[in-house]
C-alpha cells in the first residue's frame, strides 16, 4: 500500500494519494487545484487514478476534482448529503471503493459541514478488519476539530453543526482503534480551526488523550467550546465553498487565459477601469519602489489567504511580480478560485524607469528610530494589525489595534493628519496594511522593519492588554 501525504504550506493543506501498485489503482483525496504532482506520482508507480474524493466542500481552497476528472477520467466522490452541478457518486456510511486489494470505506461525519465524510483505509495485507488509517478532512485535526461556523451564510447555525460534530466525533471516530493513523486535511496556520498542531499525522489514541475537544464533556459544553474564540473568517471562504460545488473552468484553462504580458499603458488602462493592482514582490522591494495605488501581498508569505481576505473575487486583478514569478502568482490565486487575472506587467518594475511620476515609496523604520519618535512632542500613531490574541499577549504601549482582516472596513478610524507606523509580528502583514493605507490616500505611512520581534530584540518594552 502507498499512502502519500502532500502538504501545501502556504494554505496549510494536506492532500493524499492512496494506491495499490500491484493492482494498479489509485485514488486522490482532497487534491489541490494544480494536480500535476498526483498524476506524475501515480504514473511512476504504475497506477491509474480512478477516483477522487472531497471530504467536504472546502472553504479555504478550490479542490482539483474537476481537473483530475478531465485529465485522467477520475470518478468524483462526495458525501451523500452533498449537492453539486457536476456528476458525482454520493457516499454514505459504509459505502466502499476497492483499489486493487485496498479498500476505502466512508464514514459520514457531519459537523464542520453538513456533507463532511471521513475515509477509512483498509489494507488486508496488514489486517482485513482493522483500519490502517482514517482521512478525516476537516472533521478531526491534530490537536483540534473543524470549526462549525463557516456555513452561517448558507443557512446553517454554528450550534446546529457543532451538535452534529459532537456526535460524529464520539459515535464514529472515537470508536476506531487507538492505533488508527489520523490524516487530516489541514495543519497549523489554517483558519479552519483555532488550535491546529504543527504535526501532520497522529493516531486516534493520541488524539483521544490530548485533543481538548475530545475530552469527556456534555454536548452543551462542547458546543460552547467549539463555537467561541474562532479566528475571523476570510471573506472568500463562502465563495470557495460554493465554487467547489459548481462546474467551472480548470486551472489550466484559467492560466492560459490569464498569463498575458501587459505594457505599462495597458496596465494603467485596466486599473483605470477598476482592476485591482496587486504587487506580489517582497516587502522591502515594494516599499523601495512601487506603482502608486498598488496593494502589496508578497509571495513569500500567506499570499493566497490574504489575497482571498482583501481582494474582491468579482473584480479583475493585474499583477506586478518579479520576472519569472508571474505563473506562481496567478497559480496561487487560482488555488482559491480567483480566476480574474487580466495580465501582468511585462518586465516587472523595469517599465517604471521612464515613468518616475508613477512611483510610490513607503518608509521603513527601525525599532530604535520608532522608540525615539514616540518620545517627541508629535509622536506617530502606532497601528497594530495583528490578531486580538497576539495584541493581548504583548503590544507596543499606546498602539491602536485594528486586525488586518478588518482594516479595509475600519480604515476611516486611522487619522490622515498624523504620521502612522504600522507593525505586525514580522513585517509581512504590516506591509499589506501600509499599502492599503497609502492606497486610501494617507500621506505619511511607515512600516516597522521586523515587526514586534525586532522591537523585542531591541529590548524595548511591551505591555499586555487589560482584560
Amino acid at each position: 500500500m502507498i499512502l502519500k501525504q502532500y502538504y501545501l504550506g502556504c494554505l496549510a493543506h494536506a492532500s493524499y494519494l492512496v494506491a495499490d501498485p500491484v493492482g494498479g489503482r489509485a485514488a486522490v483525496i482532497d487534491p489541490q487545484r494544480d494536480v500535476e504532482q498526483y498524476v506524475v506520482d501515480a504514473e511512476e508507480i504504475g497506477c491509474t487514478i480512478g477516483h477522487v474524493f472531497l471530504t467536504h466542500m472546502h472553504a479555504d481552497f478550490i479542490a482539483g476534482h474537476l481537473e483530475l476528472r478531465d485529465r485522467v477520467g477520475a470518478t468524483i466522490h462526495l458525501g451523500a448529503q452533498a449537492s453539486a452541478e457536476y456528476a458525482f457518486t454520493p457516499m454514505a456510511d459504509g459505502d466502499e471503493v476497492q483499489l486493487g486489494h485496498l479498500r476505502l470505506s466512508v464514514l459520514e461525519t457531519p459537523g464542520h459541514s453538513p456533507e463532511s465524510i471521513s475515509i477509512l483505509v483498509f489494507d488486508p495485507g496488514q489486517d482485513e478488519h482493522r483500519p490502517h488509517a482514517v482521512l478525516t478532512g476537516d472533521t478531526l485535526f491534530i490537536g483540534d476539530v473543524g470549526r462549525p461556523d463557516l456555513r452561517a451564510s448558507l443557512g446553517w447555525r454554528a450550534d446546529q453543526l457543532a451538535s452534529l460534530l459532537y456526535d460524529s466525533l464520539r459515535d464514529k471516530l472515537l470508536r476506531l482503534p487507538d492505533d488508527t493513523l489520523v490524516y487530516p486535511a489541514h495543519g497549523a496556520g489554517s483558519l479552519c480551526g483555532k488550535n491546529l498542531s504543527t504535526d501532520t499525522v497522529s493516531t486516534i489514541g493520541v488524539q483521544r488523550a490530548y485533543n481538548y475537544a475530545l475530552q469527556p464533556m456534555s454536548r452543551e459544553r462542547f458546543i460552547e467550546i467549539v463555537t467561541t474564540d474562532q479566528p475571523d473568517t476570510p471573506a472568500y471562504f463562502t465563495y470557495d465553498a460554493v465554487l467547489n460545488a459548481r462546474e467551472r473552468p480548470t486551472l489550466d484553462d484559467a492560466l492560459e487565459r490569464e498569463l498575458r504580458a501587459l505594457s505599462l499603458a495597458q496596465l494603467l488602462e485596466l486599473v483605470a477601469d477598476g482592476a485591482q493592482l496587486l504587487d506580489t514582490r517582497d516587502q522591502a522591494e515594494f516599499e523601495g519602489a512601487h506603482i502608486r495605488g498598488a496593494l502589496n501581498i508578497g509571495l513569500d508569505g500567506s499570499y493566497a489567504t490574504w489575497c482571498g481576505t482583501i481582494l474582491d473575487p468579482g473584480q479583475a486583478v493585474v499583477l506586478v511580480a518579479r520576472p519569472g514569478c508571474e505563473i506562481e502568482a496567478a497559480t496561487r490565486l487560482g488555488r482559491i478560485g480567483f480566476d480574474t487575472v487580466a495580465g501582468y506587467l511585462a518586465g516587472g518594475m523595469q517599465p517604471l524607469d521612464n515613468a518616475p511620476e508613477l512611483i510610490g515609496r513607503i518608509e521603513r523604520i527601525t525599532a530604535a528610530s520608532l522608540a525615539e519618535q514616540l518620545e517627541t512632542v508629535e509622536p506617530p500613531l502606532v497601528l497594530d494589525v495583528r490578531t486580538a490574541g497576539e495584541y493581548s499577549d504583548a503590544h507596543i504601549h499606546g498602539a491602536v489595534h485594528i486586525p488586518l482582516s478588518r482594516l479595509a472596513a475600519r480604515v476611516g478610524e486611522v487619522p490622515s493628519e498624523r504620521a502612522v507606523v504600522v507593525y505586525c509580528a514580522s513585517g509581512y502583514r504590516s506591509s499589506i496594511a501600509s499599502s492599503m493605507l497609502r492606497r486610501e490616500g494617507l500621506p505619511r505611512v511607515a512600516n516597522l522593519v521586523g515587526g514586534l520581534a525586532a522591537w523585542k530584540s531591541a529590548q524595548l518594552a511591551t505591555v499586555v492588554a487589560e482584560p
